[in-house]
C-alpha cells in the first residue's frame, strides 16, 4: 500500500489526503484484479465441463490436497451424480456429514475418483450438498453408487439427513429407538442411557 509520512504544512496535507485517497483506489484496483484472477483459479477441470455443458452448481475451488471441490443443490444431485458417473468419476471413495453451525445447514460430502487402467494419479473431486435443518433431504446415490449403502445410513443416524430412495435407510450405530441425532451441534445428551440387552 503507498503510503507518505512526515507532513509539514496544511496544504500538503490537503494534497496529501487527495494523494491517499488515489492510493486507495489504486489499491482496490490492482486487489479486484487480484480477485477476478483468484475466481478463475478457483475453477478446476470439472467445475468448466459443468458450466460448458450447463449444469447447474457453484465452484468452492481446492482443499489443501488440490482436489476440486463442488457444491451441488440437493434437487440437482442424482441427476448431476449420474452424469459424473458416466463421466468416469465410478468410485465413491468416501462419504460423510456434518453439522456447518448450529441452527444452520446440514452437509452430505462425497469424494470421488476416476479410477482408470494405468493411471498412476486418479482424478478426485469432492462434492458437497447442502440441505436445510427442518427438512434435510438429498436423493440417495446408492443406485449410482454401491458404496453409498452404510455411509448414508451412517450420515441419517448420526444427523438425521434424509436420503430418498435409499433402500435400507435406517440406523445402524444407534439403537431404533434412540431420540435425536448425536451428531448436530445442537444435540442435548441425555443424563441417563438405558443399557439394553448386556451381558
Amino acid at each position: 500500500m503507498y503510503r507518505i509520512t512526515n507532513v509539514q504544512t496544511n496544504k500538503e496535507r490537503v494534497n496529501l489526503h487527495k494523494f491517499h485517497r488515489k492510493c486507495e483506489i489504486l489499491n482496490t484496483l490492482i486487489n479486484t484484479n487480484k480477485n477476478l484472477g483468484e475466481i478463475k483459479k478457483m475453477q478446476g477441470r470439472l467445475s468448466a465441463w459443468l458450466v460448458k455443458h450447463g449444469l447447474i452448481h457453484r465452484s468452492l475451488g481446492f482443499d489443501y490436497q488440490g482436489i476440486e471441490t463442488l457444491q451441488i443443490k440437493p434437487e440437482d444431485w442424482h441427476s448431476i451424480a449420474v452424469i459424473l458417473y458416466v463421466y468416469g468419476y465410478n468410485y465413491l471413495r468416501s462419504q460423510c456429514a456434518y453439522d456447518v453451525a448450529p441452527g444452520g445447514l446440514l452437509a452430505s460430502v462425497y469424494h470421488l475418483t476416476r479410477i482408470e487402467y494405468g493411471i498412476d494419479q486418479p482424478e478426485e473431486v469432492c462434492i458437497k450438498v447442502f440441505a436445510p435443518r427442518r427438512n434435510p433431504r438429498i436423493p440417495s446415490v446408492f443406485w449410482v453408487w454401491k458404496s453409498a449403502d452404510f455411509q448414508e445410513r451412517e450420515s441419517y443416524d448420526m444427523l438425521g439427513i434424509f436420503y430418498d430412495n435409499h433402500p435400507r435407510l435406517k440406523r445402524i450405530l444407534m439403537p431404533e429407538s434412540w431420540i435425536g441425532w448425536p451428531l448436530r451441534k445442537d444435540y442435548i445428551a441425555p443424563n441417563f442411557y438405558e443399557i439394553q440387552d448386556a451381558h
